[in-house]
């Protein structure tokens, strides 16, 4: 099924019409998420309309604390893959800028939920708010869907080993390295998606070729030594990272640095998606390079061990 994205769109094509939305920020597309979104596709298959994700870019955080930037779980490109993957239909991102946060919760439901997309539905997780100061509440929806003619089911929150799954129990996790916790709150291996770039060629003259990927400045992962996957071209390769400053050499600005076992290839301008299955250690300064890549070996050997497993 093709996922349509739709960017400020000022109505919806007639194929999309009347569609059932989940509405919220969903950076992360993780367990909690998914519970939206299945009760999203139950009730658009019932009632026979388009499934859709209703989101916001950017990141309200980063538009209300600017200086302060979100580490974004799930930038755009990343969201959309995982939406797809999970039988979205329709992927609607509105701006977030002043004009939509000064607009309060009265206004949102009946210039841009009824007005632009004409809902026939609408999903949202138990701690939804939106419209000037948050004024919005699940409450608050469910009335106006009375009001103008539209359902709203609110989705409880999920929980697991007794605390709710989170998008900021998530960041915490991948910035302490505890990537396999992190994975089992997203309910899938976290991953991210940049384009190869030219380095210094160091690896190369290790032993160990790297395809380098500069990450968004605000990721919050925490700087160490990986088993990661990588996609290319619809194959997974299994391969070792480095995420952090390389102390070692430069301790320049934070760059992942991936060998992918077993291939040979030029990647350079190439856009990879990069799979952290598990932590092997944090990164550290040696005193000499044999030392270093006598540790690189130790850490390839590991992570083919785990991938293997």
């Amino acid at each position: 099924m093709t996922l349509h994205i739709l960017r400020d769109p000022a109505d919806l094509p007639v194929d999309l019409a009347r569609p059932v939305l989940a509405i919220g920020n969903f950076d992360g597309m993780h367990l909690g998420h998914r519970a939206v979104l299945a009760a999203t596709a139950a009730c658009a298959d019932a009632l026979g309309r388009p499934f859709g994700l209703l989101t916001f870019e950017p990141h309200p955080r980063d538009f209300f604390h600017r200086g302060e930037p979100v580490f974004r779980l799930t930038p755009p490109a990343v969201k959309a893959v995982l939406a797809a993957r999970f039988g979205v239909m329709l992927l609607i991102e509105l701006t977030f800028d002043a004009a939509l946060a000064g607009r309060d919760a009265e206004a949102f439901v009946r210039d841009v939920l009824v007005a632009r997309f004409d809902v026939a539905s609408i999903v949202i997780g138990h701690d939804f708010h939106f419209g000037k100061g948050r004024s919005g509440s699940p409450d608050f929806l469910k009335q106006a869907g009375e009001r103008y003619g539209f359902a709203v089911e609110v989705v409880a929150p999920l929980a697991a080993e007794g605390a709710p799954v989170s998008s900021t129990a998530i960041r915490r996790h991948l910035a302490a390295g505890e990537v396999a916790a992190a994975n089992a709150l997203l309910g899938y291996e976290w991953f991210v998606r940049a384009q190869v770039r030219h380095g210094d060629k160091r690896g190369r003259d290790l032993g160990y070729p790297t395809a380098n990927l500069a990450l968004d400045p605000a990721c919050g992962l925490a700087h160490g030594i990986y088993a990661v996957r990588a996609r290319l071209d619809g194959a997974t390769i299994d391969g070792v990272a480095s995420f952090g400053r390389r102390p070692t050499f430069d301790n320049g600005a934070p760059l992942l640095e991936v060998h992918l076992f077993d291939f040979s290839g030029d990647l350079y301008g190439r856009t990879l998606d990069i799979a952290f299955v598990a932590w092997l250690r944090g990164e550290r300064k040696f005193d000499d390079v044999a030392a270093l890549v006598r540790q690189m070996d130790d850490d390839s050997a590991l992570a083919r061990r785990l991938l293997t497993a």
